[in-house]
């Protein structure tokens, strides 16, 4: 498995989204990052965890809902991890990293993709400290 995350702000947090125009800019990101890595619409539902109806309004651009706690975080780790590949990569592993299988520790032969289909924002978490961590960010 990845290793914990070993920085948590506790100063930091995020707080639920309702005005429209800021979820239409969250959404859009989080769509065109989706879009970017080739996920299926099955794959982006599980990390935006939504139902696929739901994310299929959001690709439609036509979703009127919120974004609760879990969404803004999740929509934060996700663009945090494509901006991080887009600065760590320069061609092919730019938006083919999170569907590549890895044989890394942690990934075990599977793909970013699936570790955080599979464990939620704990491992979205581990994902994104990963890339900060290769760029030497951490």
């Amino acid at each position: 498995m990845l290793e914990p995350v070993q920085f948590a702000p506790e100063d930091v947090t995020v707080q639920p989204v309702a005005e429209a125009d800021k979820i239409t800019a969250i959404v859009k990101a989080v769509v065109r990052a989706a879009d970017a890595w080739g996920l299926s619409n099955t794959e982006a539902a599980a990390l935006f965890d939504v139902p696929s109806a739901t994310w299929s309004r959001m690709k439609a651009g036509t979703y009127k809902g919120t974004l609760d706690q879990d969404k803004v975080t999740r929509a934060s780790l996700l663009i945090g991890l494509f901006k991080g590949l887009r600065l760590l990569f320069n061609g092919p592993l730019t938006y083919g990293w999170p569907k590549s299988a890895n044989t890394g520790p942690g990934f075990n032969g599977r793909t970013p993709v699936q570790v955080m289909c599979d464990g939620g924002i704990p491992a979205m978490m581990k994902v994104r400290q990963h890339i900060d961590a290769l760029r030497g960010g951490v």
